[in-house]
């Protein structure tokens, strides 16, 4: 009985079925289904986002965002 002959995997698939049973495998395969399709959304969905600066660095304003070069005046309480 080597590791690939065709009775070593029909004994193995004989105690995954009592082991976990038809129901069970088939809910496990959908999961996993169903985590493929979220990992390609997800994949999909990635592309569309900005890409981040790299840690320590600052990010470029927004183009919706003005940059004045002068300073903004404090308000004080004092009369002038």
């Amino acid at each position: 009985m080597g590791f690939g002959s065709v009775w070593h995997w029909i004994v193995v698939l004989i105690i995954v079925l009592v082991l976990f049973g038809r129901g069970r495998i088939s809910e496990v395969m959908g999961d996993f289904g169903k985590g493929i399709k979220s990992f390609k959304q997800g994949m999909n969905e990635g592309e569309e986002v900005k890409p981040q600066p790299p840690a320590g660095q600052i990010a470029p304003p927004a183009a919706d965002q003005s940059v004045s070069a002068e300073p903004t005046a404090e308000k004080t309480d004092k009369p002038a």
